[in-house]
């Protein structure tokens, strides 16, 4: 059987190859992480007050403390009861959901968001191998998800990456994103770092109850992708799209609705950013024409704005 022009169009379609050729442009990714201590299993100090392994600080004693906790130093020096606190090292499941729904095999410019994503994902799920990270994740699409459970090592690296090439759903179809948003609360572990990369398209109610609560137990971060066209039309001229089964005709020149066209782009841009306010989320935007390391990089430390 000939195969299609698209199937080895790398805007189109992701493989095996690209995605394991990322390892050498993700050392130069970081992951944010301010207690990293070096790059090896149990590298990361956890934000869990307990007796651990790297003291953290002094405090003055609290009902309930542990006695053995007490620093007699400071006790003596200040005549006031203070206790040891500890930051206990620990490993840490790093878990990439990717969004493969119809809604992201789309691109005007650069790749698809469905390409985009899955680059995405394997940049991150590399500079998690390199940092000790368990790597893990979800892909879901119309046909339904998978989850991959985080695990260490190159063969979970593999694993994540085969399965962003070749992914094998089950479950009933998803709909929108409150069904993926729901397994993944059964499937990330508290204190897990989750990365969302996705257009965000079937936002609902469901679907932030879902994201608060994961959030209340993980560090989150969304990633949305988005083409060029999503955000303005061109401002003159008639545009045909299709998606092989449907056709719409837009007359951009048509300014009442152009301009009602970039204001629902801008809406939904500004409901992200209020959810990641509200729910205290990293928001990052990628467009399908940025460097996804350079996404990444450029805008990964900072919280929704």
């Amino acid at each position: 059987m000939n195969k299609s022009p698209e199937t080895d169009n790398p805007r189109v379609t992701v493989t095996l190859k690209a995605l394991v050729d990322l390892a050498k442009p993700a050392g130069m990714l970081s992951l944010g992480h301010a207690n990293i201590r070096a790059a090896q299993s149990g590298n990361y100090l956890s934000h869990l007050k307990g007796r651990g392994m790297a003291f953290d600080e002094t405090r003055l004693y609290q009902p309930g403390d542990d006695v053995r906790r007490i620093d007699w130093r400071v006790t003596a020096r200040t005549d006031k009861p203070h206790s040891k606190i500890f930051k206990e090292e620990r490993e840490r499941p790093m878990f990439i959901a990717v969004d493969y729904r119809a809604t992201m095999v789309f691109a005007t410019r650069g790749v698809f968001k469905s390409v985009q994503a899955a680059r995405l994902a394997g940049l991150l799920a590399w500079a998690a191998l390199k940092q000790g990270d368990r790597i893990g994740g979800q892909i879901f699409s119309d046909a339904g998800c998978q989850e991959l459970k985080p695990q260490t090592g190159k063969p979970a690296l593999l694993r994540f990456l085969n399965a962003l090439v070749n992914p094998d759903y089950n479950g009933a179809a998803v709909v929108n994103l409150a069904q993926p948003l729901a397994r993944l609360l059964h499937h990330a572990r508290p204190g897990s770092r989750v990365y969302i990369l996705s257009d965000f398209r079937g936002m609902n109610s469901a679907a932030e109850n879902h994201l608060a609560n994961l959030a209340r137990h993980c560090e989150v971060v969304l990633v949305h992708i988005a083409d060029p066209l999503e955000s303005s039309l061109p401002t003159q001229g008639r545009y045909r799209f299709t998606d092989g089964l449907r056709d719409i005709l837009i007359d951009s020149g048509d300014k009442q609705r152009l301009q009602a066209y970039r204001q629902r782009f801008q809406d939904r841009q500004q409901y992200l950013q209020k959810l990641g306010n509200k729910l205290r989320l990293m928001l990052i935007p990628c467009t399908t024409q940025q460097a996804p390391l350079d996404a990444l990089n450029g805008t990964r430390a900072r919280p929704a704005a």
